[in-house]
């Protein structure tokens, strides 16, 4: 505690810096006569009654700063002292934030008290490690669900992205990740989420065992856009601090377009020129920012991130999922079409791609996926004609056996979210599904369609 005492009052500047407000245009603050103000400065602004408002520069227009809000503009006045804050924003985490949960500036929300500050501080906006200096990926890790594990497996240091639609499960299935993915610590992001859906996400999906080990950060939809990106710095920010002491991190963040959302309306108030569906350039340059800060390090830790993109009307190609798809390692793709039929995660195993398979697994597990993609494509691709009755059994021994194997298969895939599955049981119980004898009854057994 003494230690990050010190810290901070080595961080204090021995002179303050101020200038004035003198317009504010919908959530724009414009100041003028601040010397010294940079681009992601902090700036601390007098209201009337004396409290203060926290802004952030985004960029300058003649003279003056541009500043956009972390609260409330009430209270503001014309001519209103604007302090600049001097350095980086900085945070100090430590082991002693695990099982809480904290908003934007890393302040606590639970009402357990102060968290314990850490001994060193840790920028909010770092680089990602030297490319040439990185580890490559570990070996993989379990994340406890059976379609993951067998058909998209993930490596320790690995970024994955999870592709849905609105209502298709990705938060349900998120909530699967962090409490059965075997990793030291989780680092939670919920940027943007519903504000009820917060304690139901931490009492009712992870529970106290999943809290117990993980630090949630947490921006609601309805708090100003600035906190919102803020979020997903900080939560890269805390899982950077347990990767450097040697920890296998598991980051998780839902979502990645909403914060791509909230650069959007900061780049738009500071005058960029909207460009695909709205979006600004700085979206699309933030996004790999961010994006590449989780991976492996420079040492023995690692971060393991699996992020959710929101994808607009089931639009897997629009801007921001094909441009996040570009820079993660692999996508998981969850389609409405297989939620509404009720098979949960609702996966679809032929359009989700892991870039660190197969070589991560073995010549016989890799021989074993390969034999079951092979028949639900083959059932995917006859789909149709075996819906509207056109197929005759015993046309194709290869659509015969897709068939009689695809009810197996569909159930093998659905999984309830209070159930674990790991690497063991889920190879064995693909084999089993496998191993069943070939189609010799001429019997055209539908199942589900894939």
């Amino acid at each position: 505690m003494m230690q990050a005492l010190i810290n901070q009052i080595d961080q204090m500047a021995d002179v303050r810096v101020y200038g004035r407000v003198v317009s504010v245009h919908g959530l724009l603050i414009e100041i003028a006569g601040a010397p010294g103000a940079s681009v992601g400065a902090a700036v601390e602004i007098e209201r009337r009654d004396e409290t203060s408002l926290i802004c952030e520069v985004v960029g300058f227009r003649d003279d003056r700063a541009l500043c956009m809000p972390y609260g409330a503009l009430e209270g503001i006045v014309m001519g209103a002292k604007a302090y600049i804050r001097s350095g980086a924003q900085m945070v100090t985490p430590s082991r002693g934030w695990l099982g809480r949960v904290v908003n934007t500036f890393g302040e606590p929300i639970d009402g357990k008290g102060p968290l314990i500050p850490g001994m060193e501080a840790y920028p909010l906006r770092a680089a990602p490690p030297p490319a040439h200096a990185r580890k490559r990926v570990g070996a993989k890790i379990d994340l406890g669900v059976r379609a993951l594990n067998a058909f998209a497996t993930c490596c320790q240091g690995q970024r994955m992205g999870i592709f849905a639609g609105s209502g298709v499960g990705k938060s349900v299935l998120l909530s699967m990740l962090a409490r059965y993915t075997a990793a030291d610590v989780a680092v939670i992001g919920l940027i943007g989420e519903r504000g009820r859906e917060v304690q139901e996400f931490i009492e009712d999906e992870l529970g106290p065992e999943g809290l117990a080990r993980s630090i949630i950060v947490v921006a609601t939809s309805d708090e100003p856009a600035l906190r919102r990106r803020q979020a997903a710095h900080l939560t890269l920010t805390i899982a950077e601090y347990f990767r450097d002491h040697g920890q296998q991190v598991l980051c998780l963040i839902d979502s990645v377009t909403r914060f791509a959302m909230a650069q959007r309306e900061i780049g738009l108030s500071a005058g960029e020129p909207p460009t695909s569906k709205g979006y600004t350039p700085s979206v699309f340059a933030e996004l790999p920012k961010l994006l590449e800060r989780a991976g492996p390090g420079t040492g023995k830790g690692s971060i393991t991130g699996l992020f959710t993109v929101l994808v607009d009307g089931d639009d897997h190609n629009e801007p921001i999922s094909d441009a996040v798809r570009g820079i993660l390692d692999g996508h998981i793709v969850m389609e409405r079409s297989i939620a509404e039929r009720g098979r949960y995660p609702a996966i679809n195993i032929l359009k989700s791609v892991s870039r660190t398979m197969p070589n991560c697994n073995s010549v016989e597990e890799s021989a074993l996926i390969r034999e079951a993609r092979q028949h639900l494509s083959t059932y995917n691709d006859m789909a149709e004609l075996i819906r509207l009755g056109a197929y005759r059994a015993g046309s194709d021994p290869d659509v015969d056996r897709a068939i009689k194997l695809n009810g197996p298969l569909e159930a093998y895939l659905h999984q309830e979210k209070s159930d674990h599955s790991d690497f063991a049981q889920s190879y064995s119980r693909l084999a089993e599904i496998l191993a069943e004898p070939q189609v010799d009854d001429g019997q055209n057994n539908k199942g589900n369609v894939q």
